[in-house]
């Protein structure tokens, strides 16, 4: 149940960090409170999981999450680049954040 938990809370670190994004440096309301509102969920997620996980593979896996999903939604809908070399990265990111997982105590 904690590596549930840990990767609905690393999708959530999407959701959050799209809508800050939106919020335009905190200048938009309803967005900055969105986002700070998901962060929170977030990280109280991670909290939760922490309980039963190693922190360090944890930490690893919901920031892994994160980052390349957030990578993810700017190429397919922010209109970053989706080079080959910025793919190949994300590839090692997710082969990082699998291997912690398979190695991680049960």
């Amino acid at each position: 149940m904690a590596w549930l938990i840990l990767i609905v809370a690393g999708l959530l670190e999407i959701v959050w960090s799209l809508a800050l994004k939106h919020a335009d440096g905190m200048t938009r309301l309803w967005p900055a409170v969105f986002g700070i509102g998901v962060a929170m969920v977030s990280l109280g997620m991670l909290s939760v999981a922490l309980k039963s996980l190693p922190v360090g593979t944890a930490y690893a896996v919901w920031v892994g999450i994160g980052t390349v999903g957030v990578a993810v939604v700017g190429m397919l809908a922010l209109g970053e680049p989706a080079t080959w070399q910025r793919l190949v990265f994300l590839a090692f990111i997710i082969i990082g954040i699998a291997g912690l997982k398979f190695v991680a105590p049960s």
